[in-house]
């Protein structure tokens, strides 16, 4: 199994070139990363590897992920960072 990306590796990944996702990603990494599973982690990398559209199709209720484990992924974030 891949090791899981370092938490400066994460930040960088988070900074996705646009703001909408910026705001949600980046703070979600420093104050939620941390309390996820390790599947859940796991999930987050696979999240961070979509592609910005479909990221943020998902995120603003445009559409849903066809990935079930993503899409719990996004609603937790959604829950946790507050806009």
């Amino acid at each position: 199994m891949p090791e899981l990306m370092i938490k400066p590796r994460l930040r960088w990944a988070c900074r996705r070139g646009m703001l909408e996702l910026d705001v949600l990603l980046a703070p979600f990494v420093e104050a939620g990363y941390d309390a996820l599973t390790l599947d859940q982690k796991r999930d987050f990398e696979r999240l961070l590897s979509c592609d910005d559209p479909d990221l943020f199709s998902w995120f603003m209720g445009h559409a849903t992920s066809p990935d079930p484990a993503i899409q719990a992924l996004i609603k937790l974030i959604l829950d946790r960072v507050r806009v």
